[in-house]
């Protein structure tokens, strides 16, 4: 009896643990495992580190997984070039999505998937019709593959002809730069990112372009495939994600070129081209990127609040990029907008949002919230860090983004398993996190009185 009870509990577990949303964070915890198994094998790391290098490992794989791109360790020196593949497969699946990726080797293999796959990788691209999945799921490996070996090119050849490489490395490094910014994932093949690369149009854009197309969202760019040139047919959702793309952009570009124009740590001493490059840099990586071309120990506090902003920001839904999504930051804008004229419905053009989306976007926003902050406030009990330190590092995690004020490696180890769970649930959703918590939903069957308490 008592074994049939033990095996009736594990089968509830088991049961409960596929459904298909709360499946994404526990593949991205097993990958997330997986990955640091693959790291501590003999030939991933360098002379000189052989030691134990389990938090290291765990660590790198996690923000891999989750593409993030925070490292405790410099990529380029502490892993072999086996161990700098591992990470960029690890990017690359996180990138792609576990479910996604199972969905199409389904696919490949098969020729078909079952409804249970189906509905997870639903959940995971946050698909409306189940009919969407297959064909879009086809497009997001043409794509994501597609411009990664264009930008690859491209970077390939800047490396080459501008900084002296052989056709070898330029290889290698174009190819890794690609990935990382298609997937929107900061990791570098130098101790100090794109810092001396600072100002270099062929390749600062380049991986700036990668980025800002990988964070729109691969729903997105599929719609502006087929309708680019109707912007008026455009679904509510692309029309937020690429006009809030774009004004984005266009804001942190600006503020960040005028706030450090003149700072002789940052843009000071740079030609007025490498300014506007930089410039550009700094409006699109803070929003998900995770590469740095300054420093941003040495950029004013109006810089870093900025950068903060953006990071919990973040990009488009189904994207590589993190943070709380362009459409529900927008989408909150809109409710504020309709509160204020007093409307009775929240539209955006001639669409109603319904309650159920709105409550939604709420719920993200404030759970964000909640999540950066208790994240800050840990890392200012476990670390000696400053406020403005701590802030910034809890929201580069939960933003998936990877930028730092380069207090990363000296974080005491539980700082970092901190930081480590902020980018897990920056990843897999704040909303997809709480359903996976959650037993089961309690339908009501009836509506209370209502009574409106009073606001403000």
């Amino acid at each position: 009896m008592a074994f049939s009870s033990r095996r009736s509990r594990w089968s509830n577990v088991l049961t409960a643990l596929a459904h298909p949303v709360r499946i994404l964070p526990v593949t991205f915890v097993v990958g997330s495992i997986v990955g640091t198994l693959i790291l501590l094998l003999p030939g991933m790391r360098s002379e000189g580190h052989r030691g134990s290098g389990l938090l290291e490992a765990s660590f790198t794989s996690v923000s891999a997984v989750t593409v993030t791109g925070l490292s405790t360790v410099d990529v380029s020196s502490y892993w072999t070039p086996l161990g700098q593949v591992v990470v960029l497969v690890l990017v690359q699946i996180g990138g792609f999505g576990f479910v996604t990726l199972a969905t199409i080797l389904g696919v490949v293999v098969g020729g078909r998937i079952g409804l249970r796959s189906r509905l997870a990788a639903q959940a995971d691209l946050h698909l409306v019709n189940l009919g969407e999945v297959i064909p879009l799921v086809r497009r997001i490996l043409f794509t994501m593959l597609a411009f990664e070996a264009a930008v690859a090119v491209v970077l390939t050849v800047g490396f080459e002809s501008r900084h002296g490489e052989g056709w070898g490395e330029a290889a290698w490094h174009g190819l890794f730069y690609s990935v990382m910014a298609f997937n929107n994932a900061g990791f570098a093949l130098a101790p100090d990112s794109l810092v001396g690369y600072a100002g270099d149009a062929a390749l600062i854009l380049p991986i700036s372009f990668a980025v800002f197309v990988g964070a729109m969202g691969f729903p997105v760019l599929a719609e502006l495939s087929k309708r680019w040139r109707r912007p008026e047919r455009w679904s509510i959702h692309t029309r937020l994600t690429v006009w809030g793309s774009f004004i984005l952009l266009g804001a942190g570009t600006l503020l960040f070129g005028l706030i450090e124009w003149t700072n002789p740590a940052t843009l000071g001493p740079m030609s007025l081209g490498e300014k506007l490059v930089t410039s550009v840099e700094g409006g699109v990586m803070p929003r998900s990127g995770g590469f740095n071309s300054i420093d941003y120990a040495d950029a004013t506090s109006e810089t870093t609040l900025i950068s903060t902003i953006m990071m919990f920001i973040g990009g488009g839904s189904a994207s590589t990029a993190g943070g709380i999504k362009i459409t529900t930051f927008f989408l909150l804008g809109y409710v504020i907008l309709a509160e204020v004229r007093g409307d009775p419905d929240v539209t955006i053009g001639a669409r109603r949002i319904g309650a159920s989306t709105l409550r939604q976007a709420l719920t993200v926003a404030l759970i964000a919230v909640m999540l950066v902050v208790v994240g800050t406030l840990a890392l200012l009990a476990l670390a000696e860090v400053s406020l403005e330190e701590a802030l910034f590092e809890a929201t580069s995690a939960f933003g998936t983004t990877g930028l730092s004020m380069g207090i990363t490696g000296s974080l005491p180890g539980g700082a970092q398993v901190v930081l480590m769970v902020l980018m897990l649930i920056g990843r897999v959703g704040t909303v997809a996190t709480a359903s996976a918590l959650a037993l089961r939903a309690r339908p009501r069957r009836f509506h209370l009185p209502e009574e409106r308490p009073i606001i403000g």
